[in-house]
């Protein structure tokens, strides 16, 4: 299809390492017109033309969404980017595109307005309140029982969130959490949600939803560590993962959905399987991060780049049920302190090493901090495949164990931003 007979527009691509996969994939499915804050660089080989503007102006992004459609028809409208899926669906309402609904993405962004419409639904989900201050997180913590997790309103990738066990540390929780929220959009900087503390593995599943009905695609199993926080260290993805068929997951996913009233686009659920079954941690209303959609291509040949080009022109995506068995992983580096990289090397893609791909994430000179100072500080990924959970994490072990990084301390009044 030539772009003169219609685009989907991308708002913001994110970073190359984390989302260029995604782009490619979606300019092979469909002509593409992309939003970007900077002109752009490794992003022109994937699209038929662009437009650079502040991607958090609003009423830019709506007046250039309609100058494209006077020239070229747009056809459908994709984001995988946390901080712009809202606007992306004022453009969809807009131009009277499929989209999820601009109250259902307010409902996957709005942690707060999320607990309370499952709340209202009586979808499970853990107890919960938010709070303004310190001390009434500690009100809200004595209530619920501790311990507690505390995070940000309008939050992603766990920035923010962080475990407490007692009135001190829910003080110091409150404080991160708020810290983290001044860092995103407008609408949700200041307070914490207070959380009850879910036991049990957590898991993503990342669905397509066309004419509000909800299929799960893929579902992935979540590493998480650096206690108090939750820095996701790693996820394995699977064709062959049972829970995909698990009736009480399904019908979890489906009511939640429901509940938002999501009519057409691609979320990310995170969940915990605890005792009384799967328990909605949150919604988003895109794609996953942290690669995870990549790991199911490798391993289950959906294509997630093409699928969200797929529903957000109001079609069902390609998921394909024959893959062949295999297990496929990330895992993350992290440096042992705050420093500065000197360098950082990876493992080759070998025939016998079970690495699919790696990369560094970071350049010479990067100055790379530990929460609760920053979050995501990651310094390189390995992908490798696996024959099982166990034996997948085993491979990527080995490949993490030949990542290199070369640093030197960050001294603390360089670290503090003095």
């Amino acid at each position: 299809m030539s772009s003169a007979e219609g685009v989907v527009l991308v708002i913001g691509c994110g970073m190359r390492p984390y989302r260029e996969y995604l782009l490619a994939s979606a300019g092979h499915r469909h002509p593409l017109w992309l939003f970007n804050g900077t002109e752009p660089t490794w992003q022109e080989r994937y699209v038929v033309g662009g437009t650079v503007l502040d991607l958090q102006d609003r009423d830019a992004v709506l007046a250039a969404a309609r100058a494209v459609d006077a020239k070229t028809p747009v056809l459908g409208v994709v984001s995988w980017d946390e901080a712009l899926i809202v606007t992306a669906a004022h453009v969809a309402d807009e131009l009277g595109l499929p989209g999820a609904g601009i109250s259902a993405i307010e409902g996957c962004r709005d942690k707060w307005l999320n607990r309370r419409t499952l709340t209202a639904a009586g979808v499970a989900q853990p107890d919960f309140g938010f709070v303004q201050d310190e001390e009434q997180a500690v009100r809200v913590a004595d209530r619920i029982g501790y311990p507690v997790v505390v995070k940000p309103r309008g939050g992603g990738a766990s920035i923010g969130v962080s475990f407490a066990e007692d009135a001190e540390a829910v003080r110091k929780a409150f404080r991160t959490a708020e810290d983290a929220s001044f860092g995103g959009s407008p609408a949700y900087r200041g307070g914490a949600l207070v959380e009850e503390y879910l036991t049990g593995p957590e898991i993503s599943v990342d669905g397509a939803v066309v004419d509000g009905e909800y299929t799960p695609m893929f579902v992935a199993h979540k590493t998480v560590g650096m206690h108090p926080y939750f820095e996701e260290l790693g996820h394995l993805v699977s064709s062959a993962d049972e829970l995909l068929a698990d009736p009480a997951l399904r019908s979890t996913l489906a009511r939640a959905h429901t509940a938002i009233d999501f009519r057409y686009g691609i979320t990310h659920t995170e969940l915990k399987l605890t005792e009384r079954g799967p328990v909605i941690v949150e919604i988003n209303g895109r794609l996953g991060g942290d690669l995870i959609p990549l790991l199911a291509r490798f391993a289950t040949g959906i294509d997630p780049g093409a699928a969200a080009v797929d529903v957000a022109l109001g079609m069902r995506p390609h998921i394909p049920h024959e893959a062949e068995p295999r297990w496929v992983g990330v895992r993350f580096g992290y440096p042992k302190q705050d420093c500065v990289v000197e360098s950082v090397s990876v493992p080759g893609s070998m025939r016998d090493n079970g690495v699919l791909t790696a990369d560094a994430l970071v350049e010479p000179g990067a100055r790379m901090r530990l929460p609760p100072a920053e979050f995501i500080s990651r310094h390189a990924y390995v992908i490798c495949a696996g024959s099982d959970p166990d034996d997948c994490e085993v491979v990527l072990d080995k490949a993490m164990a030949q990542v290199r990084l070369t640093a030197h301390p960050l001294l603390p009044s360089v670290a503090a931003g003095g």
